[in-house]
Formats: C-alpha cells, sequence, structure tokens
C-alpha cells in the first residue's frame, strides 16, 4: 500500500485482520453485525491491498486466504486421532427409555443431566487447531480415516480461521457442515437460470461443495457449520459437555444456540417432542434430536459397543407425511423412451420444503395402490430425492375422482406405444421422438457419461427448441456463434461450452458406451463390455451370442444392445460421432496390489463414504472382481442404505454380508477384517 514501509505494513494488517476476523464472527456466527458491508468490503480492500505489495506478510489465517488455492489433483488422507463413531438410534419414548434405563444402569444412579441438540442433515467433519489457528479439516470418512478437506474448509466463513481468547495448545472440534434451506433455493434458482443440474436436496449440496477438487467452487456455495463436540484436546477443558459447547463459542467457533441441558429425562423428552412440531420453521434441515450424558467423565467409563457409544443416542424422527389434492396425472417420456407418469399436486410443505410434484414409479404401481385423479393422497419425503405419492386417503372421496388410463400414444410425437410384458413400463418406439432425443442429450453430457459441463437439462431442451441438434451427434458440430446467440448464453459461456465439447471427444470407452443410453446398459455393464471388447467397433459387431458370452451380460442386456447396434439410425449416430473425432479408448488399470485377489464383490445401496462407482473402482484396483448380480460364486455383499433385493437374495444363497465400516477394513488389510488369510500362491 502506497506510503507504509515494511514495518507500517505489518501493523496495519495485523490490526486489519483482527477487525476483520471480529467481524466475521459477529456476522457469521452470532447473526449480529456492527458494519455495513461496504464497510466490511473496504477493510477487506485495504488488507488485500497491503498483502499484494508485501506478500511476505500474508498469513495462513488472513481472510483473504478463504478462496485462495488452485484445485487440488486429489484428497489426501486424514488418520483420526480418535475415531469419530456413529450414534444408535431411538425411534420413540420407549426405545429412547430404554437407552436412558442401560446408561443408568452403568452410570450407578437413575437420573443423570444431558444434553441435547438438533441433529442436523449435514455433512461431518473435524477440525484441528494449533495454537489457535486452524490447520486441518477432514471428513468423517469411514470414522478411522477421512479426506482432507481443509482448503475448502478454509472458505466457509462461519468456521474462523484464528481463535479468540486463549484455546489449549492444540485440539479437534467435531462438527456438521450444512446448507441453509434459503441458501439452497437460491443457489438451485441460479444455476436453473444457467441451465446447470439441480441439486437434490440440501445435504447432498453441502456434502458434495465440501469435496470439489477447486475450493473457489466450495467458496461459491451458502456452507455454514455448527460444531457440536470436542474431539480431542491437548490441555484443560471443562468437564460438562454444555460447558464445553459455551467455551468453544467463547473462543468464536459456533455451536447451535438451540442445545440444552436437562436434568432429567422428562425434561429431555419434552424437548425431543417440542422438536418434532417445530424443525419445518428451521432454515436447515434436522432428521432428529442428539441427547448426549453430560459429564464428559462419564464417556470414557461407560465406553463404546461395537461402533456408537454409550454415553450418546439420536432420536430420529419419522418420515413427514403430509395430505394434499392429487390434482392431475401427466406423463414425461424418459430417454429409453419409457413413460413415466408423475404427480400434480396441490402444493404442500412437507420436510420443510414445498412439494408440488411427486413420483408414481409407474401405470401399474398406481393402479395397485389404487390412486386416482382428485383424490386426497399422503405425500411423504424420508430422504428420498424425489417426494412419493403414498396412498389415496379413500375415507374423503366425493365419488367424482377418475380412475387413471396410461394414454395409447406418445404424448411427445404421437406414435403408439407398446407395453412390454415382461416389465411395468409402456414405450415409445420413435428413438426420433423429441423427448427422448432432449433426454438422452441430458444423459449423453452428464458426468458419469461424456461430463459436457454447462450442458444440463435447460441447455438442451434450448438446443432442440431452437433447432441446433436433432441427435446427440449433432452436438459436436455447434459453434460458439450459434451459441453465443441464444438467450442468456453471451460469447464467454459459448466458448467454455464448446471447449468442453471438444475436450469430451477424449472420454474412455466405458464412458462412451454409457453415454449411448442403450436401455439396460448402464455404467457397471458398460465396463463389462469395453473390458470385454476394447473398443466401439468390437461392440457395435458383437452378435446377441457373443454379447452373452461376457461375464455379467445377460440374456436381456444381450438383446437389447444388439437391437440398439441393428438399428440403422444408431449406426448412423455412432459414425458420425466417430466422424467429429470423438476416440474412445480403453485402457484397463492393472490392480495396484493383490489385496482383495480371489474375491468376488458385490455392492448394493448408498454409501456415504463414497460413490458405488468409486467403491467398485476401489475392489478392482486391489485384485478383486466386481459382481453385478448375486450368485453361489459371490463372496461378499457390501451393504449401504436402502439396500435393494440382493440383500434377501446373499442371505437366501448364504452370502457374507458386510457394512460399510467392514468394507473400509477390507479395503486397508484384505482377507484380514473378514477373519481370513490371504490366498496362497
Amino acid at each position: 500500500m502506497a506510503g507504509l514501509n515494511q514495518y507500517e505494513a505489518r501493523l496495519r494488517s495485523e490490526e486489519l485482520r483482527s477487525q476483520l476476523n471480529y467481524h466475521n464472527y459477529r456476522y457469521y456466527v452470532l447473526d449480529t453485525p456492527e458494519v455495513s458491508d461496504a464497510e466490511y468490503d473496504e477493510l477487506m480492500d485495504e488488507l488485500r491491498a497491503i498483502e499484494r505489495e508485501f506478500p511476505e506478510l500474508i498469513t495462513p489465517d488472513s481472510p483473504t486466504q478463504r478462496v485462495g488455492a488452485e484445485p487440488l489433483q486429489a484428497f489426501g488422507v486424514v488418520e483420526h486421532r480418535l475415531p469419530l463413531l456413529s450414534l444408535s438410534n431411538c425411534f420413540n419414548d420407549e426405545e429412547l427409555r430404554a437407552w436412558h434405563r442401560r446408561a443408568s444402569d452403568r452410570v450407578g444412579h437413575g437420573e443423570f443431566p444431558m444434553t441435547s441438540e438438533p441433529k442436523i442433515d449435514g455433512l461431518a467433519v473435524a477440525l484441528v487447531y494449533e495454537g489457535g489457528t486452524f490447520v486441518q479439516g477432514a471428513t468423517r470418512g469411514d470414522g478411522q480415516r477421512g479426506e482432507n478437506i481443509t482448503a475448502n474448509l478454509r472458505t466457509v466463513k462461519s468456521i474462523p480461521l484464528a481463535l479468540s481468547g486463549s484455546p489449549p495448545s492444540r485440539f479437534e472440534v467435531r462438527g456438521e457442515v450444512y446448507m441453509t434451506k434459503s441458501g439452497f433455493e437460491a443457489m438451485n434458482a441460479e444455476r436453473a437460470d444457467r441451465g446447470e443440474p439441480l441439486f437434490a436436496n440440501p445435504r447432498n449440496a453441502a456434502a458434495g461443495a465440501v469435496r470439489q477438487l477447486d475450493p473457489k467452487v466450495t467458496a461459491s456455495r451458502p456452507l455454514s457449520i455448527y460444531v457440536y463436540q470436542l474431539g480431542w484436546c491437548d490441555g484443560p477443558r471443562p468437564e460438562s459437555h454444555y460447558e464445553v459447547l459455551a467455551w468453544l463459542g467463547d473462543m468464536g467457533l459456533r455451536p447451535n444456540p438451540a442445545a440444552r441441558r436437562h436434568d432429567t429425562l422428562a425434561d429431555a423428552a419434552d424437548r425431543v417432542s417440542w422438536w418434532g412440531h417445530q424443525r419445518e420453521q428451521l432454515d436447515y434441515d434436522i432428521d432428529g434430536v442428539v441427547l448426549k450424558i453430560d459429564d464428559t467423565r462419564e464417556w470414557d467409563r461407560l465406553g463404546v459397543v461395537g461402533r456408537e457409544p454409550r454415553w450418546a443416542t439420536a432420536f430420529k424422527f419419522p418420515a413427514q407425511q403430509r395430505t394434499t389434492k392429487l390434482r392431475a396425472i401427466h406423463v414425461n417420456v424418459g430417454r429409453t423412451g419409457a413413460l413415466n407418469p408423475f404427480a400434480e399436486l396441490e402444493p404442500v410443505v412437507v420436510g420443510g420444503a414445498t412439494v408440488r410434484m411427486a413420483t408414481l414409479h409407474n401405470e401399474g404401481d398406481i393402479h395397485r395402490k389404487d390412486i386416482r385423479i382428485g383424490d386426497t393422497v399422503i405425500v411423504q419425503r424420508a430422504g428420498e430425492v424425489i417426494p412419493q405419492v403414498v396412498a389415496p386417503v379413500t375415507s374423503l372421496r366425493k365419488g367424482d375422482e377418475q380412475v387413471f388410463v396410461m394414454p395409447s400414444e406418445c404424448p411427445s410425437c404421437g406414435t403408439p406405444v407398446l407395453k412390454d410384458p415382461a416389465e411395468a413400463a409402456v414405450y415409445c418406439l420413435n428413438t426420433a421422438c423429441p423427448a427422448q432425443q432432449i433426454r438422452l442429450l441430458e444423459h449423453f453430457a452428464s458426468r458419469g457419461a461424456m461430463d459436457i459441463e454447462g450442458l444440463g437439462e435447460r441447455m438442451a431442451y434450448t438446443l432442440f427448441r431452437e433447432g441446433l441438434v436433432r441427435d446427440i451427434a449433432e452436438v459436436y458440430e455447434l459453434t460458439v456463434a450459434q451459441l453465443a446467440a441464444l438467450e442468456r448464453m453471451g460469447p464467454k459461456s459459448a466458448e467454455n461450452l464448446v471447449a468442453g465439447i471438444e475436450k469430451s471427444k477424449e472420454r474412455p470407452l466405458t464412458n462412451v458406451l454409457f453415454a449411448l443410453g442403450i436401455r439396460h446398459v448402464g455404467f457397471e455393464t458398460a465396463r463389462l463390455l469395453a473390458d470385454h471388447f476394447g473398443s466401439l467397433e468390437g461392440v457395435l459387431a458383437a452378435s446377441i451370442d457373443v454379447l452373452q458370452e461376457v461375464e455379467g451380460i445377460g440374456p436381456v442386456v444381450a438383446e437389447s444392445i444388439a437391437s440398439w447396434t441393428s438399428r440403422s439410425e444408431n449406426q448412423d449416430v455412432v459414425r458420425r460421432l466417430l466422424a467429429a473425432g470423438v476416440r474412445p479408448q480403453h485402457s484397463p488399470p492393472p490392480p495396484s496390489t493383490q489385496l482383495l485377489a480371489g474375491l468376488t464383490i458385490v455392492v448394493t445401496g448408498r454409501l456415504e463414504t463414497m460413490s458405488r462407482n468409486e467403491a467398485e473402482d476401489r475392489i478392482r484396483e486391489l485384485g478383486g472382481k466386481v459382481g453385478s448380480a448375486i450368485t453361489r460364486g459371490t463372496d461378499l455383499l457390501v451393504v449401504g442404505e436402502e439396500a435393494g433385493s440382493k440383500l434377501p437374495r446373499a442371505a437366501q444363497l448364504g452370502v457374507r454380508t458386510a457394512d460399510e465400516a467392514t468394507f473400509a477394513r477390507l479395503l486397508r488389510e484384505g482377507r484380514a477384517a473378514l477373519g481370513e488369510s490371504p490366498p496362497t500362491a
């Protein structure tokens, strides 16, 4: 800054950092700002100017460094000094009393003080401070090891980079990163305006935001944090958990002000009941209330059973349901031609979100549940991405409700539809159907397929509406001039989209096969085809008999692939993709070790610490084999949340199962995690 020598600049930068950290605390933690946005910006601009002129004065805890780092190539691994445990669950008052009774038997007296805190539906993280400075942030991971997301967490403004008061020399605090409902809705509105895919819910949006490779992306998301517990501490600390929360707050951290201390179980139960009625009033999602024994000296004495501490539990609220009027049943057309019915509802608030549409699955499900147009229906959100119609309230029928009939013609192109006798679905067989092509283009550009950033649902619709594309191959003929002329596009966005389209030409064979949208060919099937044939031409030339020779490809999938490749219009699309420069290559990576050699593993359900594709990639990297179905040759079924039909099939065949924690140990220890020795050579 002009006119300052280095000594003066150092003093002024220290003063500015102190002021800005204080105002951050007032704004993001206490929600009571003392200066206007303009005054805050002036202070920040002055500090940036000093640091530009004297870069040696930049410190890690400077407010200017919240969005500094370049995109990371990969996240490092953090070994948690103390494991981040799961919580046992209670779903009713009787189960809560049973937990309290077990704890009181071990504590040695009937009543004991407890704290209650709303259970925020976000992403658990561990923050480490040294000398009052934030030095490390990690995800929960498998409880033992998490991802190092320090650079991303530095961008969350309610996480102080420097603490106030007299913090311990080194300690860890645990918290939940979340996104407010209002922030989520505003962010999704902006994404819709830009033609980008919308996030499903605040929890998923928050989890995805903190796991971005580019901290600048994280910084652009409306994230916040509530700290809920001290992990470990090198130094003295209060013995009451409730006092620990206040102690953390005095340092500038952000405990939830809704935390309460209760002397009796009855008082705590009343608070739980109160939250059950109040949670929709919050600007963040909660799915229950966490109760902890307040005296932390009891925690070590009570210990842990399995992966759950005896000194805490989570009272989980039931799935939220509301009733509303079913105004109409509409039908949209998917990328494979399937006609999908969905409900138009009178708007109703369910789980804190206004619901206007809900899934109805298929025609058979509608008739099985006897759902009729005009019914009062029960709508549920229970961790689902899309709300669902559970059932009609038949006692409220007036007699004028209408039975739903699937249209005999495609609502998009007018082609007669066909009901597949082997499935519940009805299909439009016209592959040139505009609705199919729009959905196919959206799928083609998605991350697991060609990964064309900026080509989402809205852009796909716009390109077809404006007549710029008629199928996926014509995407590669788009020009900057054509795109820049579109509404809300502009030259820079057009250049970025064309660059993304050009970059997609180098996508691997697995992704290209998945991108083509062949019915029954998901990502794993695409990988099996790529591994077996090694080229796009090889897949296209394969007969049904040859396709069935691929392990994991059954007759239904083989027939679907052969039917797709036999159509002249599909052959023409592939020819034009190759002519445009799409060069799908396949070179399967060799296993990094043989830790899982000889094991055939199937993954089902939703995993918390990684996607299913990531889990299957790790199995292959360690020499294991990934199965797509449960057979007598399956060695292990990894079971996540919302597991489907594979779980009872595994029980029927006597196949071993493993939860996510055991799977994490398996990836570290191999067969030893299952109590086995590695196979001999």
